[in-house]
């Protein structure tokens, strides 16, 4: 204790610098609802995943109003991108998503090859499948853990998914030289070629996958806490998500049956053969159990991309390596990412750089109907609907 007589250091009790240990309550009044209680948590919270704010009002213990509150992890992505050679950015989209930094990567070189007409050989095509996929069992196995941390049943999911998702990231470094921030994408192809052995070992991590999601099915699907938290909690409706611009399995949970994989067929999607899983109630039982499905799925398509990827080059021999100057004219490059649609947006004057550059976030956009969740809702369950909307501070304030 200090001489002042509180616990917080140097700074006077009612210093604004003071550190919080919790979130911040005050009383309010409201002319329909009378004496309310607010309450601010974050933007250091450990249940907010990241530099972000929720500021609550309460009748009694039901929310009544929820303004989400972000931009603390601003960096200027867009700006920057702007002002640097089109290949230059390829290392900063990691830094959108950095749990989904390959995926990301993707829909990047996407983007400035409709610029560019560039054409990608099969090889690569079907690497950027594998990846994209194994990016989507990493994602989406750590958000379930994270879901029941946020539950506060058991820190153990969390535990068993970082357990895979360690071996398949293992592969990411071995592949690409790092663990999160891969930079593997190039325009017109991918930047190195995977090993046999490599190849090998990444199959039979596919091939053990369904044997841990059955694990993690035993453990958490059934789980008398995980029910009662879940169903019926944080409902949105197919009106509600596509007037919002939902994509993902946000989306899908709300029985939207929308995947760009299926839309759109982008890369070698079209020649795979899988079900697009859609939820019956929306709500975050439905966006839990759509995560677990979408994982089932992407074993399949990882099995057909290994069994199917040819010989030949990963790179289109007449792709340039740097010096990128596409004709003046724009396009918008989109892909299903493990969150949702996550799209560029390049517009090219002729010069080196970008003149407009501008991404379609998932995380941020599925994050607006936060309040409509979870209006009617507990303080509580606040914190588990944002656990399912599943989002990175990254990608939303970029």
């Amino acid at each position: 204790m200090n001489p002042s007589g509180n616990s917080c250091g140097s700074f006077p009790a009612a210093s604004p610098f003071a550190p919080v240990a919790g979130p911040i309550v005050r009383s309010v009044t409201d002319p329909f609802h009378g004496d309310l209680l607010e309450v601010s948590m974050g933007p250091q919270h450990p249940s907010t995943h990241g530099v972000f704010r929720m500021v609550a009002t309460l009748d009694g213990e039901q929310i009544v109003k929820l303004k989400p509150v972000f931009g603390y992890l601003h960096r200027n992505h867009e700006k920057i991108a702007e002002n640097t050679s089109y290949l230059a950015s390829m290392p900063y989209t990691d830094r959108l998503d950095y749990l989904c930094s390959l995926s990301t990567n993707w829909a990047y070189a996407f983007a400035a090859e409709k610029l560019l007409g560039q054409p990608v050989p099969d090889r690569a095509q079907y690497l950027r499948i594998i990846l994209a996929e194994m990016t989507r069992l990493v994602n989406h196995s750590c958000l379930v853990g994270f879901l029941f941390n946020d539950l506060g049943t058991s820190f153990t999911p969390l535990l068993y998914a970082f357990r895979e998702r360690e071996k398949i990231i293992d592969l990411f470094e071995s592949l690409t030289g790092s663990r999160m921030m891969c930079n593997y994408q190039r325009f017109g192809g991918c930047r190195v070629d995977p090993t046999p052995e490599w190849l090998e070992a990444a199959r039979k991590l596919v091939e053990n996958f369904p044997r841990f999601l059955d694990e993690y099915e035993r453990m958490l699907t059934g789980n008398e806490i995980m029910l009662a938290r879940t169903q019926g909690i944080g409902r949105v409706n197919a009106a509600q998500a596509i007037n919002a611009g939902l994509t993902g399995p946000v989306l899908r949970a709300s029985g939207v049956d929308y995947d760009l994989r299926k839309v759109d067929a982008y890369g070698f999607y079209g020649r795979m053969d899988f079900r697009v899983p859609l939820g019956d109630h929306g709500d975050t039982y439905d966006r839990y159990m759509i995560r677990i499905l979408e994982m089932r799925e992407s074993v399949k398509i990882l099995a057909q991309a290994f069994r199917d990827l040819p010989a030949g080059p990963i790179m289109d021999p007449k792709a340039k390596q740097r010096g990128h100057r596409p004709k003046a004219g724009e396009a918008y490059g989109r892909i299903e990412g493990p969150k949702g649609e996550i799209g560029f947006h390049l517009i090219s004057d002729g010069s080196p750089n970008p003149y407009r550059y501008r991404v379609r976030p998932p995380s941020l956009i599925n994050l607006t109907l936060l309040e409509d969740m979870c209006l009617g809702h507990t303080l509580a369950d606040s914190v588990v609907i944002l656990g399912s909307i599943d989002i990175v501070l990254g990608e939303v304030d970029r």
